[in-house]
């Protein structure tokens, strides 16, 4: 059976699949679920109106686009070593 290798997203190394060798990461990121707070000022507020411009500003967005706005989920293979590094600062 012929495998896809894999390579470290971070440093190019090829991994080896049943060696323990390599982590795999799973990211799952969405926007804030949190309902928005809405205020007597904004009840008062042409709500078709910002409706349109909302729409409008999203036209030229495909599918895709709009959706990587509000979710996205990646999976990330990663050597020992950069797995060691990344873990301790993932966002460094």
């Amino acid at each position: 059976m012929n495998e896809v290798p894999l390579f470290c997203e971070r440093c190019g190394a090829q991994l080896e699949p049943g060696t323990g060798a390599f982590y795999v990461v799973r990211i799952e990121a969405f926007a804030d679920p949190t309902p928005p707070r809405i205020t007597a000022e904004d009840l008062q507020r042409d709500i078709a109106a910002a409706i349109e411009r909302l729409l409008a500003s999203m036209r030229d967005l495909s599918a895709q686009e709009a959706m990587d706005q509000v979710y996205r989920k990646m999976t990330l293979y990663l050597c020992t070593a950069c797995y060691q590094r990344w873990i301790e600062r993932p966002v460094g």
